[in-house]
């Protein structure tokens, strides 16, 4: 009679063959790291062209050509408030040739779209926190108010007839107008619209009382003198704009929000890969003839490790999630 076979032999072969694997296949990527790149690397922007998002991705991906000795392009991937684009990515071989700039919105989407296609966290590779910037909390230049604590009092004398407009539901400027609502205990009306360019227009006309943008979205009409700069929304003052108040130091300590830009890969895109990139996003961002561009527009140069922008992001998720649910904000339908 033929004798059966050991099961602990078995479970001996069954590890050794296994470790093989594992080993052959870190063999196999440390040799496919060291090649990379060697061919187009792509990034893709999940806005259209033109926008703030995508100069800064234009003007690393230039930058990352020349560090790398390989071509780096930004590819436009616009609609469904920034899901067609990243959606791209998500599904994207991970092989570190496909890359997402992703925005501030990504961390938003996560709790206000429902049914996302992928998962915010998990169907990516962090790679780098690359630069923020904090928004700018406008009113008409002729408006009577000359600081937060003075909207907050005209605003609880009045509630509901002060108005805030915004490029859209549940986008930054919408959004930080419920932060603001929430924590100073007041009632404005929200005023959506499509685009930041008619916020802005029907500010100046008297239409609107105050907004929130990014300093290239109002730069035109901040330049022509036709906006005032009430406070900027991040925890501490700008270096570029030293000398607008936060609206944290109108009492309010924990408003803080910026506007930001990272990059990300696949999901499962190799660690050395992802080492490479990080280095040269970096290398890209704080390049001599970039980073004082980019101070000029507010713009603050970061560059984390993939670990500290993990952690990053899920923080960021929490706050928008939070804001989300305790003001009831869904999309527009």
């Amino acid at each position: 009679m033929k004798s059966l076979p050991n099961p602990s032999a078995l479970a001996s072969r069954r590890t050794i063959l296994q470790a093989f694997g594992a080993s052959l296949a870190a063999i196999s990527a440390g040799v496919y790291a060291e090649e990379f790149p060697n061919r187009i690397i792509k990034i893709v922007v999940p806005y259209p062209p033109g926008a703030i998002n995508d100069v800064l991705a234009r003007a690393i991906a230039d930058q990352m050509t020349q560090s790398l000795k390989q071509s780096v392009i930004v590819e436009n991937r616009a609609g469904g408030n920034t899901l067609i684009g990243t959606q791209a990515v998500a599904t994207a071989k991970p092989d570190g040739y496909t890359l997402l700039q992703m925005p501030a919105a990504h961390a938003i989407n996560a709790s206000l779209v429902s049914n996302l296609p992928y998962d915010s966290v998990k169907s990516f590779t962090p790679i780098t926190l690359a630069a923020s910037a904090p928004f700018l909390l406008l009113t008409r230049k002729d408006s009577p108010v000359q600081n937060v604590k003075e909207l907050v009092r005209l605003a609880k004398e009045k509630p509901g007839q002060y108005s805030f407009g915004s490029s859209g539901t549940g986008g930054n400027a919408h959004l930080m107008g419920e932060l603001l609502q929430s924590v100073a205990g007041i009632k404005m009306l929200h005023v959506p619209y499509k685009g930041t360019a008619p916020v802005i227009n029907d500010l100046i006309g008297g239409q609107l009382n105050y907004t929130f943008s990014t300093y290239s979205g109002a730069a035109s009409a901040l330049k022509a003198d036709r906006v005032r700069v009430l406070a900027i929304t991040s925890a501490e003052r700008s270096p570029a704009f030293k000398d607008y108040p936060t609206i944290a130091e109108a009492g309010y300590p924990t408003y803080d929000i910026e506007g930001w830009w990272a990059f990300a890969a696949p999901a499962n895109t190799p660690a050395a890969i992802v080492e490479r990139l990080n280095k040269a996003i970096i290398e890209a961002v704080k390049a001599p003839d970039l980073a004082p561009k980019l101070a000029m527009e507010g713009i603050r140069v970061r560059g984390t490790t993939p670990k500290e922008f993990e952690a990053f992001l899920s923080k960021e998720i929490e706050t928008w999630r939070k804001i989300i649910k305790d003001r009831g904000i869904k999309l527009d339908t």
